[in-house]
């Protein structure tokens, strides 16, 4: 396994220099890095170009061997047939890594891009430098203002690590997580991966303290067997989620045209990523939400689940759906029906589990019983409450502040219990009321899902990595 220190420096930087920004392009990057609490230069020979940058705060200088201190991280933004001339200094200067987000190499299956990708590599891999890319998006680090989008958050990082094959993908991770509750330590976008290679940099983040729960987008690998040894050897300490790219015939294809990699068999895949006790997701959403289960519900290896929906309807399609995604909705024990039967209105509901709770709305104090009644019950495992908007929105019309009593009592009650609770928060018509309802939530950490499946889904990852967990004791 290697030092964490090689990569730390990159991850970490101190110093950043911006090779080739130009005003066409918005001055993306140097707008981007424009968070970067730590020193930033600009490197530009075009004179149009450099009253531009300099307007911007940033100081620039002709070549990078003129800045007059080492450089930790370079992101180069250059046509493809100067990169081996970047890469010539940044090897004199001594810098810790490089990020091409320079294109049209190998990917484009054209002779002088391959050529090119080949004198970049020999070149870079000679002298030891460590090169991410090309044909990426490079580092992002919120805890240090480095960001490969103008739109990502800065300034707090957070426990989640992310590796993507896809620019656009990591991007997107970033700023669908942090939406949902989940914020990134570190992640990089690699590309076509000529130097470093995903495995590299699970292996960071797998030493790096910042990190407890990895995500990983891949289109292919380079080295399949240290790649399986490596997963191994992360995942009884910090759960891995991997979204492949690439399981289709088609999707094959678009993967040599992306990244210039060749996909391997799905079957192959499946069987390395349950092998390992990794996560296996087909989007971006299943990303999310697997991340967002592992970040904020209690570990369990139980698969039973109790729950509470707001209408007739809705509790028969819960069931439904969390029994099809292989979760069991089991009959209570017979203290809990007595307790129930002792309160609760079965006139237009019922308490058989799924809870159907329609007629008794009536007070935050009733919903938070009824789920501290499924909490204690031994045939239950997790905890799952149905937040209709269109109920909601209907007992809010008595009174204000019912959302945010529920929230204390449920904030107060996750935090005593020790299984897994969630909610489920479905739109009905009050679609833009219910992404800020979820938001709400999701800010004191409770883990709120759009749809049943979505729920089910990860709370089912959640019971089988722990699961895993229990046969490497």
């Amino acid at each position: 396994m290697k030092d964490i220190r090689e990569l730390d420096r990159i991850f970490n930087p101190q110093t950043v220099a911006v090779v080739g920004d130009k005003a066409d392009m918005g001055y993306m990057w140097l707008r981007n890095m424009s968070t970067f609490e730590g020193r930033l230069y600009s490197v530009q020979i075009d004179p149009k170009e450099i009253p531009g940058i300099e307007a911007l705060g940033v100081k620039n200088y002709t070549s990078l061997l003129d800045i007059p201190e080492p450089i930790d991280y370079v992101l180069v933004s250059v046509p493809r047939q100067v990169t081996p001339r970047i890469i010539a200094d940044c090897i004199t200067k001594g810098v810790g890594g490089v990020a091409l987000f320079s294109s049209g190499f190998a990917e484009t299956v054209t002779e002088e891009g391959i050529r090119l990708q080949d004198i970049i590599t020999e070149m870079a891999r000679k002298a030891e430098l460590k090169l991410i890319g090309p044909n990426c998006m490079g580092i992002f680090n919120p805890r240090l203002g480095i960001r490969n989008g103008f739109n990502q958050y800065y300034g707090e990082g957070g426990p989640v690590g992310f590796i993507s094959q896809s620019g656009t993908h990591s991007i997107w991770f970033s700023e669908v997580g942090v939406i949902n509750g989940v914020k990134v330590s570190k992640s990089v976008s690699y590309g076509n991966a000529v130097v470093l290679d995903s495995t590299d940099y699970l292996e960071y983040l797998l030493q790096d303290e910042e990190t407890e729960i990895i995500g990983i987008y891949i289109e292919g690998v380079k080295d399949g067997r240290r790649f399986f040894k490596v997963l191994r050897e992360t995942t009884p300490h910090k759960p891995v989620v991997i979204w492949k790219g690439g399981v289709t015939d088609d999707g094959a294809r678009a993967t040599a045209s992306h990244t210039g990699v060749l996909a391997e068999s799905p079957v192959i895949w499946d069987a390395v990523i349950k092998q390992c006790g990794a996560i296996k997701v087909d989007n971006l959403e299943e990303m999310v939400d697997a991340v967002k289960a592992l970040l904020y519900l209690k570990p369990t290896t139980g698969d039973r689940v109790g729950l509470i929906a707001m209408s007739g309807g809705q509790s028969v399609v819960v069931t439904d759906t969390f029994a099809r995604d292989g979760l069991r909705v089991p009959t209570l024990s017979d203290e809990s029906y007595a307790e129930f039967a002792t309160f609760f209105n079965i006139v237009g509901g019922s308490y058989r589990n799924p809870l159907d709770i329609s007629s008794n709305l009536g007070s935050v104090d009733l919903v938070l019983r009824m789920i501290e009644i499924l909490e204690r019950d031994e045939n239950v495992d997790a905890v799952v409450l149905e937040l209709a908007m269109d109920f909601l929105a209907r007992v809010a019309e008595r009174g204000e502040g019912f959302l945010e009593q529920l929230l204390d009592g449920m904030v107060d009650f996750k935090e005593r219990s020790p299984k897994p609770f969630l909610t489920i928060l479905v739109p009905g018509s009050e679609e833009v009321a219910a992404v800020e309802a979820r938001g709400r939530i999701t800010e004191r950490g409770i883990p709120c899902f759009p749809d049943f499946h979505r729920g089910a889904n990860a709370l089912k990852k959640v019971v089988e990595y722990h699961r895993f967990l229990t046969t490497q004791s």
